[in-house]
């Protein structure tokens, strides 16, 4: 039981302490009201008003008079404040944790709280996997026997470069008015059909470890996005150089002249760059920071290393000693799905932070690349739509200027622009793991565009709700949960039994 009410005699004592004019004591009115034989304000013999704490007192008259500090002070505040008598009830208040006001409040001691209990939690966990399992550890699922006969990767990965240097020579051609522009077209669509298909010959001809398959591949999707944008870009200004209506183009590009010729140490610093869009200048830095590039590189190794730890001590275990989801009870589907949904989870943020913030943030710092918006609160997205706005910002970039814009200028309605960037996600998902994993089932595709209905479904239920908390929530279980973890073990599950059924 409080017997009393601290904040409320904080707050007098500090509003006494600030003032120099006429102060009632604490609680005056409501006292007054219960005795009226006790009125301190209006006596009749105009005696001074005493200011509780403070330097100065003042009297009926309005003249101020010094008053010593100390005790007597203090004193004077306890004389009203603790009165038995004073109201310890005076307004409305709801309590902390009710919904009027839980959103009102600060949580950060419940969030300290939730990750003291998440790492003790995990680390009994680990502990007693360990202490179970063993340490499970296993390098050949990652670097096998054939990973020293990966060589024909590395040069196909190595030879990559030469398809920008392919297409600076044609549109250096171009701006030249060497050859014209349909022939120009012509070139820059097997260049970059070549690009992508080369490394999936290569990686279908040649046996190879499943992470030396997926590191080329995605080298050879991004080297295919940043030469579209090249192209794409040099063939915009092209347009607008040659437009016959000159004031038109001034109007449209009043920059027009800084890209009036293709320059290769801007395509350089491009095609090594954190960007998948192209342009002749970016904003830089003024130096680098060298010890903070060492500490995000220690910090790159660290988180490294736990993922593979994770992915090896437990998503292993569970996907090898499992059925395939497709093929057995539905329960045990449900089971084995939110058995690995965690260490995915864990898998998955590690990944995200070691690639878009510590990687991404040292090569742009090493660079001195001044635009680092990798990522956004993807976290917080409330619709499917808001989260892949969000969580990869080049790749949002590159879709918005070079696929998404263009088809609404060629008079294709939103929903289908919309539906052909994640058709095109999709075909790109599925050659970064179908690929380098030897196995087609279209998983990883079928996973992408059912994002189409999950995004309608999302932002209807967000429309329906009007919270926040609830689209959230359905975001997070919709594709952190079932999502991830069932496309990981439709193809995790192939792969192991792939590699099993090989070894025998």
């Amino acid at each position: 039981m409080a017997l009393l009410d601290p904040p409320n005699i904080a707050e007098s004592t500090t509003a006494l302490r600030r003032r120099t004019t006429t102060v009632k004591p604490p609680d005056a009115d409501a006292y007054c009201d219960n005795s009226s034989s006790s009125n301190i304000n209006n006596n009749e013999n105009g005696n001074e008003q005493i200011r509780a704490a403070g330097e100065v007192v003042t009297n009926a008259n309005g003249e101020k008079i010094e008053q010593k500090k100390g005790v007597e002070s203090q004193t004077s505040v306890l004389r009203y404040a603790y009165r038995p008598s004073s109201p310890a009830h005076r307004r409305i208040k709801e309590s902390p944790l009710s919904s009027d006001a839980i959103f009102k409040q600060s949580h950060a001691g419940l969030f300290n709280l939730c990750i003291v209990v998440l790492v003790a939690v995990n680390s009994r966990l680990i502990i007693e996997n360990l202490m179970k399992y063993g340490l499970l550890i296993n390098s050949n699922f990652w670097f096998s026997s054939r990973s020293l006969r990966d060589w024909p990767l590395l040069m196909c990965c190595l030879s990559l470069l030469l398809f920008p240097l392919a297409a600076y020579i044609v549109e250096k051609l171009a701006w030249k008015k060497r050859i014209l522009d349909p022939i120009v077209i012509a070139l820059h669509v097997i260049i970059t059909t070549a690009a992508i298909l080369y490394p999936v010959f290569m990686i279908l001809r040649f046996g190879s470890a499943v992470l030396s398959g997926v590191t080329l591949m995605l080298c050879a999707c991004i080297n295919w996005l940043k030469l579209t944008s090249f192209v794409h870009t040099s063939y915009d200004m092209r347009s607008l150089v040659n437009s016959t209506d000159k004031g038109e183009a001034e109007s449209t590009s009043p920059n027009i002249e800084l890209f009036y010729d293709v320059d290769f140490n801007s395509l350089v610093y491009f095609m090594v760059a954190p960007t998948l869009c192209y342009q002749r200048s970016y904003p830089r830095t003024a130096f680098i920071r060298k010890g903070w590039v060492l500490r995000q590189l220690i910090k790159l190794v660290i988180f490294t290393g736990f993922m593979g730890f994770i992915i090896e001590q437990y998503i292993n275990p569970i996907v090898k000693n499992s059925r395939h989801p497709l093929k057995g009870d539905i329960l045990y589907a449900i089971e084995r799905v939110l058995k690995l949904s965690v260490p995915n989870l864990y898998v998955w943020l590690c990944m995200f932070y070691c690639f878009f913030h510590l990687w991404l943030n040292i090569l742009a710092e090493l660079l001195r690349f001044g635009d680092r918006e990798f990522y956004k609160d993807w976290w917080n997205a409330q619709t499917i739509e808001e989260y892949w706005r969000l969580w990869n910002m080049p790749v949002h970039k590159w879709i918005v200027r070079h696929l998404y814009f263009p088809c609404l200028r060629n008079g294709i309605p939103r929903g289908s622009a919309i539906l052909i960037a994640f058709f095109m996600s999709a075909v790109f998902h599925e050659l970064c793991i179908a690929v380098p994993c030897h196995i087609f089932k279209f998983w990883a595709f079928i996973g992408i565009m059912f994002q189409v209905p999950l995004v309608l479904l999302t932002n209807y239920l967000q429309n329906k709700f009007q919270n926040s908390m609830v689209g959230n929530i359905i975001f997070w279980c919709i594709f952190s949960i079932f999502g991830q973890p069932m496309c990981v073990l439709l193809y995790y599950h192939d792969v192991m039994n792939q590699k099993v059924n090989n070894g025998k």
